[in-house]
């Protein structure tokens, strides 16, 4: 059994109920939904535009994940929540063969894209609806946590990860990260952010400053491991739990 197996690692969250799979993608039964954030598509090509040889397979590494899941799961739909592609201009560096499998998974499970700060430009380019934001129900899909959303949000941007001190072993997860966020007037919504489901991402310490500044009432690290979802909370003023996670750099 693994995290991909959506019985062993479902949470609730803003009046629905869902599952983490694979380790890094969210899965929304209700909705048939599987939802994911930051592929960084064609990040190694970036690179190597730039001098910096990397393998450039990343793309399809991620395209084969991503195919796997909604093809084991028969989702209905894919939600992509921005930093889809590294930069503007990865969409046409995409191998031919990346992008025959793009279309075949917007032609099998219907793709839905919302543009990140790395793809603002992203348009019409790619197969399937693109917008800013997307609201679905009581959730509104969105890239980076943001102004209060009635309900709940759910987004991506941090690439949350966290390390964890076991058995003698320091063990490093991406994880999910869930809690309330309140405005001005008190009125609160649930917010989630998810870690970056790209092959070739790092992640930022879910401790981090700039995540702890959007939960002012504390929030749960959601860490899926072989068999379970593994909840870590953490208070705004627990600074010393820093020293068990690191800053890993995107």
């Amino acid at each position: 059994m693994t995290s991909d197996d959506p019985d062993l690692c479902s949470f609730p969250f803003a009046g629905a109920h869902f599952s983490v799979v694979g380790q890094t993608a969210l899965w929304w039964p209700q909705a048939r939904a599987l939802l994911v954030a930051d592929l960084h598509f064609e990040k190694a090509s970036w690179f190597a535009v730039r001098g910096q040889m990397l393998p450039p397979y990343d793309s399809m590494a991620t395209l084969e994940r991503l195919a796997g899941l909604a093809r084991t799961l028969d989702a209905a739909h894919i939600y992509c929540l921005g930093d889809n592609f590294h930069d503007d201009g990865g969409v046409e560096r995409l191998p031919e063969a990346a992008r025959a499998m793009l279309h075949e998974l917007a032609d099998r499970h219907g793709l839905h894209w919302i543009v990140g700060n790395h793809d603002p430009g992203l348009g019409a380019r790619v197969p399937g609806p693109v917008s800013e934001e997307l609201r679905i129900g009581d959730l509104l899909l969105r890239h980076e946590a943001g102004a209060f959303a009635q309900g709940g949000e759910v987004s991506g941007h941090y690439h949350p990860k966290a390390r964890i001190r076991a058995a003698g072993r320091i063990i490093a997860r991406p994880c999910f990260v869930r809690g309330q966020w309140c405005d001005s007037n008190g009125l609160s919504c649930g917010r989630l952010i998810l870690p970056a489901f790209g092959a070739l991402t790092g992640g930022l310490d879910v401790t981090s400053d700039a995540i702890a500044a959007l939960f002012p009432r504390g929030y749960q690290a959601l860490v899926p491991t072989r068999d379970k979802l593994v909840t870590f909370p953490f208070s705004v003023a627990e600074s010393e739990e820093k020293a068990q996670l690191s800053l890993w750099q995107k």
